[in-house]
């Protein structure tokens, strides 16, 4: 097999995570990559923390106008280093960048995907796509480009052969061992998926916190500012440690899909509140088959019964989260694994 050169677009820190143990295992294989990434909030410092070289791309644009100056912008920028570079093949979690520069260049774009909801992202990409990889929960069809596969995307990264919780997280938080604590995720509602809708209002922020504290210590992580009632309570870890941070709390709270599912896998219930979240296959299997996610509207009814929903689990026996994270791990395979078999073999990979 012939290596190959894999040019990849990150646009978010979570992307590092998805992609950080493919490209060490295909390097070993002998493989390289080229690496492009949006300077958006510690997606940079988890690149370098890795290691890894890469191509900033600026901050991107909020507004509609501004994606579409951004998206001209991106493009010349990444074609241009396409064209010095010569990849074989391009490779991104849902980037039109990306994609539309494998196709000025008439080299394939594998696309992962995982938010059903990012339909502005999904028509820009689409077109100029080869192949749409996405887990078998996903509740969309892309026709003929559409492979499905069965594990979560942050299987990439959680799973046991990827990742083992350090109990070393209790003194980085200031607590002791087994003390409970709860992490609660505040979004920007930034995103092209995220348009008509504004999450918990200020009132029951401030409610949840007095709530959950008379059970656990509370933790904030938030990608805006804290109003000033809040700030006290701002989680202050490193960046690379949060998935430690989650796997020993009692709770995760709040707005991000992400963090909700990567609380799913690491065996942590997590509450979620958003309005399409019926619509997330990944948020839904999580819920409705292995009982690890409890999902909520932004209505000011849901977001009460949101609250009172977590303090019953700060309230209820820890052990039955372990059980239902054991059924979910043994019915998922390890993401990386597939992606890496994928990649390496690719076209043969998609031939019957």
């Amino acid at each position: 097999m012939k290596p190959k050169k894999i040019f990849l677009d990150i646009g978010h820190p979570a992307h590092v995570h998805y992609f950080k143990h493919l490209i060490r295992e295909m390097e070993k294989m002998g493989h390289s990559f080229v690496i492009t990434a949006r300077d958006k909030e510690v997606t940079h410092f988890l690149l370098e923390k890795e290691g890894f070289s890469y191509t900033s791309r600026g901050t991107g644009r909020d507004g509609v106008f501004g994606k579409l100056l951004y998206t001209v912008k991106a493009d010349r920028q990444l074609y241009r280093i396409a064209k010095k570079e010569k990849p074989d093949l391009f490779l991104s979690f849902a980037s039109p960048y990306c994609a539309h520069v494998a196709f000025m260049m008439r080299k394939p774009h594998i696309t992962i995907d995982d938010t059903e909801t990012a339909r502005i992202g999904q028509a820009m990409y689409r077109p100029f796509s080869d192949i749409i990889l996405t887990p078998d929960s996903f509740l969309r069809d892309f026709g003929k480009k559409h492979v499905r596969f069965p594990s979560f995307i942050e299987l990439c990264y959680l799973h046991p052969n990827r990742f083992k919780p350090d109990p070393d997280i209790y003194d980085e938080l200031g607590l002791k061992q087994r003390d409970p604590y709860v992490i609660m995720r505040f979004v920007a509602w930034t995103a092209n998926h995220d348009i008509g809708q504004k999450g918990l209002s200020l009132e029951n922020k401030i409610r949840a916190v007095n709530e959950f504290s008379k059970y656990a210590q509370v933790f904030i992580s938030s990608e805006k500012n804290l109003p000033r009632e809040l700030e006290s309570y701002r989680l202050s870890i490193s960046p690379e440690r949060i998935h430690h941070a989650i796997a020993y709390s009692s709770l995760m709270y709040g707005e991000s899909g992400t963090m909700t599912s990567e609380s799913a896998i690491l065996g942590t219930p997590a509450i979620f509140i958003n309005n399409l979240k019926d619509s997330l296959g990944t948020i839904k299997e999580q819920s409705e088959k292995y009982g690890l996610v409890f999902s909520y509207t932004d209505s000011i009814s849901d977001q009460n019964k949101s609250i009172n929903k977590g303090v019953e689990i700060l309230q209820s026996l820890p052990g039955k989260w372990a059980q239902k994270q054991k059924i979910l791990l043994k019915d998922k395979i390890d993401c990386t694994e597939i992606l890496e078999g994928f990649i390496s073999n690719y076209p043969d990979s998609v031939k019957p």
